[in-house]
């Protein structure tokens, strides 16, 4: 069948979408069991906890999710017994819930918990005080008998600070925890370091580190943690004396690949180490490998289908739990036996169909500012042609953070797009990880120049390729992707449209308003202030707004306290004074992102229709 690229019938509708592969968040083995925690989108994105038997081990309308840092992380763990820990997305107070029975309180309501972490009968977890000023974190143990429920003094502060903490581990005997912190003015992936005290929080020693993650303690006198002092964060080894380090840090298996991300979230792990001294690690350069690394350093390649975005959630034995999304299958869960290559899909995993969602092309073009690394989506519907005179047109995907990255993972949502002859072009811009930190600062000062002119180098080198049609090509956005998006479509000239989800307008008013994890992430991607105030005025959207001259959709969430809605209705006010077309949606209950199974099918619906409205096509919902 012949039809204009658009308009070609398609099996994926918004609704199965947002019913699509599981976000999965944490595995654990628990006992002959595997549970995990999972997001349903169905109810408005309720965390839950499943198990591998079948059973729900967290019930409605409990949901596990943290508000440390905003961005969360680490909700929930399991002992080896079947007891679950996990943090209330209501109250932000850790529970107890044994199989059976009704949650119960471990701590005091007011601040918020996460990075849970559980060891021998021990419960340590980050904690968030923003109750008064200055707002403090910790890390703190936290009784599980409950004994501390309503008074905060049971609770063991081990660390405490206006500054930041994630990844607490406790030595093999318990009397020593290692964690990572960093500073207000710095983010992690500039600048963190590693410690390690008594586990009562005295006698505290550093490890000199650049941006470290992940402590985990390889035996009572052997620590091993990720860092990069180089361009590359990679596995490193020191030697202890109780709590002092013996020497310097030792590298392991050193390779030109990433093993740790930006530090976004509190329960991701890029390794583990196995009982009998083997390490389980991600390596990442653009897609990721799995590996299985020996005690001397040699690394040989796990085969398992996942390449995006890997966690290695636990080991027992030679098995090891990972989720992560794929290029040939969808998100999932699996369980990998390293010895005998034994692969069990746990949730998701499922292969996706080659016609209807082909794997994404890597590309490469070169920008200004060197090379631009991306991942072509083309149209793909066995069912349906285009004229031949017809170049499809393309939605650029510009993702948040802005240090975070893409992985050419197969996508529904993408998809969506491409199996109605829409392509996709998904762009890791300068300032983006999984290249190295040199690749990352690019970003460093220029945040709104590198981010906008690799997008742009991207999109022109498709059309210079004669693969999308130059005069329909829309750029899309969330986030730190919806300020690019607002800043290209000033730039003018590549774009036909934009889509901005929550996306920054106004460097002040984002400063005056973000919340502390981020509240200096500007002082690197743009300059300090007051010395830089008149770039922070000069390089916002809002300040340039009189120069969008194409049409514009703008989402947002009303709850949402890392851009709040006050920089997309700012920029819908100047659009609708100019008379510019534009279309602005506020989805009063959603936060940072979108997790209702309601919302994310109205948002992907008005995105077609807008785009069909623009490129002159008849979409199919």
């Amino acid at each position: 069948m012949s039809s204009p690229h658009g308009s070609w019938p398609s099996p994926f509708s918004a609704a199965s979408v947002a019913a699509s592969s599981p976000r999965i968040d944490g595995a654990r083995f628990v006992g002959s069991e595997i549970w995990w925690g999972e997001s349903v989108p169905a109810e408005k994105g309720r965390v839950t906890v499943r198990s591998s038997s079948g059973a729900e081990m967290l019930p409605a309308p409990w949901s596990a999710r943290s508000r440390v840092h905003e961005y969360g992380g680490g909700a929930w763990t399991a002992d080896s017994t079947g007891i679950l820990y996990f943090v209330d997305a209501g109250d932000q107070r850790v529970h107890r819930l044994v199989a059976g029975a009704e949650p119960v309180p471990l701590t005091p309501a007011g601040p918020s918990h996460g990075g849970l972490r559980v060891q021998d009968g021990r419960l340590l977890a980050v904690r968030e005080d923003l109750s008064a000023a200055p707002h403090t974190r910790a890390i703190v143990e936290i009784p599980i008998d409950g004994s501390a429920a309503e008074d905060a003094s049971g609770i063991r502060v081990i660390v405490e600070g206006d500054g930041f903490f994630a990844h607490p581990a406790l030595s093999p005997d318990g009397g020593r925890v290692a964690w990572i912190t960093w500073n207000r003015g710095r983010m992690p992936w500039e600048a963190s370091q590693l410690r390690i005290a008594q586990s009562d929080g005295s006698d505290v020693h550093e490890i000199p580190t650049r941006a470290a993650l992940q402590p985990e303690w390889l035996s009572e006198t052997e620590l091993m943690f990720a860092d990069d002092p180089d361009d590359r964060w990679g596995l490193h080894r020191i030697e202890l004396d109780g709590v002092s380090p013996v020497g310097a840090p030792r590298a392991l298996s050193p390779t030109d690949a990433d093993t740790g991300y930006g530090l976004w979230v509190l329960g991701n792990r890029w390794y583990r180490p196995l009982a009998d001294g083997r390490i389980v690690a991600v390596r990442t350069n653009g897609r990721d490998e799995v590996v299985l690394i020996s005690p001397d350093g040699a690394a040989r390649p796990i085969d398992i289908p996942a390449d995006g975005h890997v966690s290695i959630d636990d080991v027992d034995g030679s098995r090891v739990l990972l989720s992560g999304s794929g290029s040939g299958v969808t998100a999932g869960l699996w369980c990998i036996d390293v010895d005998s290559g034994a692969t069990v899909a746990v949730r998701g995993g499922e292969p996706v169909d080659a016609e209807w969602m082909p794997r994404a092309v890597p590309i490469e073009v070169d920008g200004r500012h060197g090379v631009v690394h991306a991942f072509a989506y083309p149209p793909a519907n066995p069912d349906a042609t285009a004229p031949a005179d017809e170049l499809p047109p393309y939605v650029v995907l510009v993702h948040g953070g802005p240090t975070a990255h893409v992985t050419g993972a197969a996508s529904a949502a993408n998809a969506f797009y491409t199996s109605r002859g829409i392509g996709v072009l998904d762009v890791n811009y300068g300032g983006s990880t999984g290249y190295g930190r040199a690749y990352r600062e690019r970003l460093d000062r220029r945040w709104g120049v590198v981010d906008v002119d690799d997008v742009i180098a991207a999109a022109q080198g498709l059309a210079d390729a004669g693969l999308a049609d130059p005069s329909r090509i829309a750029i899309r956005g969330g986030s730190a992707g919806g300020w690019t998006v607002l800043s290209a479509l000033v730039r003018g000239g590549a774009f036909a449209a934009g889509i901005s989800r929550y996306g920054v307008a106004d460097l002040r008013m984002l400063v005056a308003e973000t919340h502390d994890f981020e509240a200096s992430y500007i002082d690197g991607l743009v300059g300090p202030l007051p010395e830089y105030e008149h770039i922070y005025v000069e390089r916002s959207p809002l300040t340039h707004a009189d120069r969008i001259g194409v049409p514009v959709l703008l989402l947002q969430g009303g709850e949402d306290r890392v851009v709040p809605p006050s920089q997309s209705e700012a920029i819908r006010d100047a659009l609708a004074a100019r008379g510019v077309n534009h279309e602005y949606v506020l989805y009063p209950a959603e936060g940072h992102g979108f997790r209702s199974a309601d919302t994310i099918i109205d948002a992907l619906e008005r995105e077609l229709i807008f785009l069909g409205r623009v490129f002159g096509f008849e979409p199919t919902l």
